[in-house]
């Protein structure tokens, strides 16, 4: 039988940013996931500077996505899409995406997966 959950929350001084890979510009926070002791779900959020342009790759997992402030440009399964704040996108597992901040400002999501390996694939 599994644990249940304990309530958590969480500061945003303690979340850790890094640098992803693949991306030039682009950050990453893990906000809660599996090691704070969310059982199914791990929300992390993402940073885009200026500029920033991010690889076509896939995911194994699906992401909800929930735009948090600037303007940019997203290609999903061959189509492009202009989001800003408020918008909510779902990019399905396995399907090829991008990102690309054309204006000055910087752009901020958040975005939800199932716990567990989220391996990002690359498109040459």
């Amino acid at each position: 039988m599994s644990q249940q959950a304990k309530p958590l929350v969480r500061r945003s001084d303690d979340v850790e940013y890094e640098d992803v890979g693949a991306a030039d510009g682009m950050r990453k926070g893990v906000l809660i996931d599996e090691s704070r002791g969310a059982p199914n779900f791990a929300i992390r959020r993402f940073e885009l500077d200026p500029g920033a342009e991010v690889p076509e790759h896939t995911n194994e997992v699906e992401h909800e996505q929930y735009v948090l402030e600037g303007e940019y440009t997203v290609g999903i399964d061959g189509e492009e899409y202009t989001v800003s704040e408020g918008d909510s996108l779902l990019i399905p597992a396995g399907v090829v995406h991008w990102y690309r901040n054309e204006s000055d400002e910087p752009g901020a999501f958040l975005c939800a997966v199932p716990n567990g390996d989220d391996e990002i694939e690359l498109v040459e």
